[in-house]
């Protein structure tokens, strides 16, 4: 820490590089760290360029083929199996190995009534058993897709599996399994079958290579006739379907929620667009437009902001300019474009000498988004490490896990304050017809009162289970699990506001709202709410609605949102630009800006302004997905708010741009 303090030079070097897991840290620490302690400080320093250094340090200390993925073989993988062990093929969004399966069956003359499918689902089960129990009779290959879909019919499959013996089980019999990961496929399955992967190709180069290696381009009369404006849509088209799928790496920047689009997504979009072409004179763009990002693509989108992203990046291939300018290009760089038309054998060269990989500015992002990216897969990476603990210091069994854990469970006791008041905070802040906020106030006390509970029952709990007072159960051994890795435990999540943080973390938010309640209880109604402290915020803007449709006797159905920010420079923010009030791009290495404080004001719907502003989404947590809860509200997207910008607002859908009420750390 001294030596950081006293030569910050030094180490600056090391954080500004673009290969700080290759740059050599000072000579005192070089000389006597050892590649394990040099990851260490690394992970402190720059914590997403782990992934690289991870695997440096594998491939040095073991070899080449443990960072390396095998490629997809199913010949291999066949024939370490047996009529008595299952072929389970782990599903990647955008890879179907059925075409591969059935090719295989073909080569090994199981094809036809040797090979029997079946897609899991609701009423399947007892067709699926009938199946391989005819299969293992009569030595035929059965394959069972999607098992992912039929959890309830899980448990009947294990005990299936477990009853094959090479008694009861022809020589030639085999039971193929194809499913996504999911906590509830049987574990004895995994373990006792053969497990095969087939990732679907990476980066734009490979994936615009794949479409036109595929049906129906690959197809030798395809290009005959072919005019150059269907050639030049038709590139765009695949061009899109790679870009819809490599911005899933992206994470929730990337999309909200990770869509398995596919090549049938693009073959009946190729197809459809072809026919328009030959029926019409002019391209129907918006009739294209609409099947294929409402219909073939949309169908799959189930968040509105994904939806909306979705056709904006439609709207750069499906437009008069890519047919009539010669020099439209796919994104500022000019790196990608169409090319001129030519025979297939062109198309297929041009597409090879693509770059190899691809910065984010062809997805519309900012180069900040590979920090991003790197650091979530950082994350993951230790996630899933803590995961691989073994079960004895979980249960704090040992004597040092004890103490620790009591220290910890006293620490946070210790900060809790009492339960809020609610009799009290009644009498004080009463229901009201004009005062909708005291009605806010109490419920969000009430909320948190059971987070309280929950926290304070489990710990008591947890310290007298330590003491040997009370049974330590399954609830207290995950308990003890997640209090010693710095994780939320899952029995407080559930009964939480969505959070991301680590357990330090969430403990210091979690008093802040306390503290954010108490002093509105003790000091009034304050001018300035703080509105990512709020359990349900959706509760709090309702609120605000009703004060205000009841004191100018408007219906609150006529009422919407405006939104003002203090641009004031001593309080706002770098997110928007000191002068202008307008939205600028993020500086190199800064992720995330505070926002300055914003004024929403409950306004007629009539007189709100149309502007060319970002409608910009609001978040509780980075994870941006949710789920409605009960109320009909997301339990993750709280309201949308307008944001000025002086360049066109797709520049800022494509970038990903929200706000959060928190961040993960």
């Amino acid at each position: 820490k001294n030596h950081v303090s006293e030569n910050t030079g030094e180490w600056q070097k090391i954080y500004d590089s673009k290969e700080p897991q290759s740059f050599p840290l000072p000579k005192q620490f070089s000389n006597i760290l050892n590649d394990l302690q040099k990851m260490i400080i690394l992970r402190c320093l720059r914590p997403d360029k782990i992934g690289p250094a991870v695997t440096t340090f594998v491939t040095d200390k073991l070899g080449k083929k443990f960072v390396e993925p095998p490629p997809f073989d199913l010949t291999k993988s066949y024939l370490d199996s047996n009529s008595t062990i299952p072929l389970i093929f782990v599903l990647s969004p955008g890879a179907d190995p059925m075409s591969s399966l059935l090719k295989f069956a073909n080569d090994k003359k199981m094809a036809g009534n040797k090979f029997q499918s079946i897609s899991l689902g609701q009423g399947q089960g007892p067709i699926a058993t009938k199946m391989i129990q005819e299969g293992m009779e009569e030595g035929t290959w059965v394959c069972l897709q999607n098992c992912h879909l039929a959890v309830s019919w899980m448990p009947m499959l294990e005990k299936i599996c477990e009853e094959f013996s090479s008694e009861n089980c022809h020589p030639f019999f085999r039971l193929w399994l194809t499913s996504y990961p999911s906590p509830k496929f049987p574990v004895s399955i995994l373990q006792n079958g053969v497990k095969m992967t087939n990732e679907p190709p990476t980066g734009l180069r490979l994936n615009l290579l794949q479409s036109f290696l595929s049906d129906p381009i690959s197809d030798p009369s395809f290009f005959c006739g072919c005019p150059e404006k269907e050639l030049k849509l038709l590139f765009g088209v695949c061009f899109f379907h790679a870009l819809v799928q490599e911005r899933r790496k992206f994470g929730p920047l990337g999309w909200n929620i990770p869509y398995g689009f596919n090549e049938s997504d693009l073959r009946i979009s190729i197809r459809q667009l072809q026919l328009f072409i030959n029926e019409y004179s002019h391209v129907p763009f918006e009739a294209v437009s609409y099947l294929t990002g409402e219909c073939n693509y949309g169908g799959r989108v189930t968040d509105d902001w994904d939806r909306r992203l979705l056709l904006t990046m439609l709207d750069d291939f499906y437009n008069p300019d890519i047919i009539e300018n010669p020099r439209y290009t796919f994104s500022p760089s000019g790196n990608y474009y169409a090319p001129p038309k030519g025979t297939y054998e062109d198309y297929i060269e041009f597409i090879k000498n693509l770059p190899f990989s691809q910065q984010p500015e062809i997805f519309g992002l900012h180069e900040n988004v590979d920090i991003s990216k790197d650091l979530q897969q950082t994350k993951i990476l230790f996630e899933s490490l803590l995961l691989t603990q073994g079960g004895g210091t979980q249960g704090g069994s040992s004597g040092g896990g004890d103490s620790t854990l009591y220290e910890i469970a006293e620490d946070i006791l210790s900060k809790l304050p009492n339960d809020f008041d609610i009799e009290g905070s009644l009498i004080k802040y009463p229901v009201r017809y004009e005062e909708s906020m005291n009605t806010v106030l109490v419920q969000e006390m009430e909320r948190f009162n059971n987070l309280i509970r929950t926290i304070r029952i489990t710990l008591t709990n947890l310290k007298k289970a330590i003491k040997g007072l009370v049974v330590m159960d399954s609830e207290l051994e995950a308990l003890c699990g997640s209090l010693l890795i710095g994780k939320v435990p899952e029995n407080w999540a559930k009964r939480s506001y969505p959070s991301l943080k680590p357990l330090g973390s969430y403990i210091l938010d979690f008093l802040e709202r306390l503290k954010f309640l108490q002093d509105w209880y003790e000091l009034g109604k304050p001018t300035v709410f703080w509105l990512s402290g709020f359990y349900f915020t959706q509760a709090f803007l309702t609120g605000a609605m009703q004060n205000y449709a009841r004191k100018y006797t408007i219906p609150i159905d006529l009422l919407g949102y405006e939104f003002q920010f203090n641009t004031n420079p001593k309080i706002t923010a770098l997110l928007l630009s000191l002068t202008r009030g307008m939205l600028a791009e993020q500086y190199p290495k800064c992720l995330f800006d505070v926002m300055p404080i914003v004024w929403i004001k409950p306004t007629a719907k009539s007189d709100i302004k149309k502007s060319n502003a970002y409608v910009c989404p609001l978040y509780k947590t980075s994870e941006r997905k949710g789920v409605l809860s009960t109320t009909g509200h997301s339990t993750n997207f709280v309201i949308a708010l307008t944001l000025n910008t002086d360049k066109p607002v797709q520049h800022w859908i494509k970038r990903g741009v929200a706000l959060l009420c928190q961040l993960d750390d």
